[in-house]
């Protein structure tokens, strides 16, 4: 029996930031073995066609970045907070790969409707700006942890993107005052590294200067000080794509300033029998 097919959405909208996911998206295509897709969402039957000429010729521009990847265009009608994740599930995704107009485009992210699109999506989004995938990927990863235990299902899908891209893991903690929280923040790092060294990948862990209150600017200072390639984001909450760090800053760490992208996990929903989706 064959491997199944990987695939890879990104939604388009033909702008500079919809190309740079298209770049980033082709980039682990290759690395993992998928195909990608790009979605565009039109409102009226009427725009339909004139989407697919548009999709037609982003997926032969596509095809210059790597020709051993395939591409293909899809269209829906309706609406881009619906349709998004009801496409991936049509195609079986393995990860969405989204651009976000920074500061403008911020509605889309964290708008009611947005959130769900993320939140009850099993799928991982890479969320990305206007900062282009470098050749060889994300060499550098974030990983915000907070005073909830993290375990081997949230962390299996950073080990295993680090593993593709040989990349090193950067595990981040706030700082916190009181010794039981502290020790409980010392637990969680030592589990991370621990899981992370019994896969043979290479990490190094910090507390934050910044506490709970400010652990966003700490996470994106530490970011641009390791110079990380991409943060990952841990969703525990259903109703809070950012519940793993405990802040209400969701804007501030996706349309950072440095444009590092960020990756949404909904750990619960990434594995099939303890092994990552993206991978089978």
């Amino acid at each position: 029996m064959s491997a199944k097919t990987k695939r890879i959405l990104v939604p388009t909208d033909f702008t500079k930031v919809a190309d740079c996911a298209i770049g980033h998206a082709m980039k682990l295509a290759e690395r993992i073995g998928a195909e990608v897709r790009l979605l565009h969402v039109v409102p009226k039957p009427a725009e339909a066609e004139e989407a697919r000429k548009k999709l037609a010729i982003e997926s032969e521009r596509a095809k210059k970045l790597n020709p051993a990847v395939n591409v293909e265009g899809l269209v829906r009608i309706g609406s881009i907070f619906d349709d998004i994740g009801d496409a991936a599930a049509e195609i079986d995704a393995v990860l969405i790969i989204m651009g976000t107009h920074g500061l403008r485009g911020m509605q889309f992210i964290t708008g009611s409707r947005a959130l769900r699109v993320i939140s009850s999506s099993k799928i991982p989004f890479i969320v990305v700006q206007e900062r282009m995938i470098k050749s060889d990927g994300y060499r550098d990863i974030v990983v915000p942890l907070d005073l909830e235990k993290e375990t081997r299902q949230k962390l299996t899908l950073v080990a295993d993107m680090a593993k593709y891209f040989q990349s090193k893991v950067h595990l981040i903690t706030p700082k916190d005052d009181d010794e039981f929280l502290h020790n409980q923040l010392v637990r969680n790092i030592n589990f991370s590294k621990q899981y992370l060294s019994e896969r043979g990948i290479e990490h190094d862990a910090v507390i934050a200067e910044e506490d709970s209150s400010d652990f966003v600017k700490g996470v994106i200072k530490y970011a641009v000080k390791v110079d990380a390639d991409l943060i990952a984001i841990m969703n525990l909450a259903q109703e809070n794509i950012f519940g793993v760090l405990g802040v209400p800053n969701e804007q501030e760490i996706i349309t950072n300033e440095p444009m590092i992208p960020v990756m949404c996990v909904n750990p619960v929903s990434t594995t099939v029998a303890g092994v990552p989706v993206m991978f089978q």
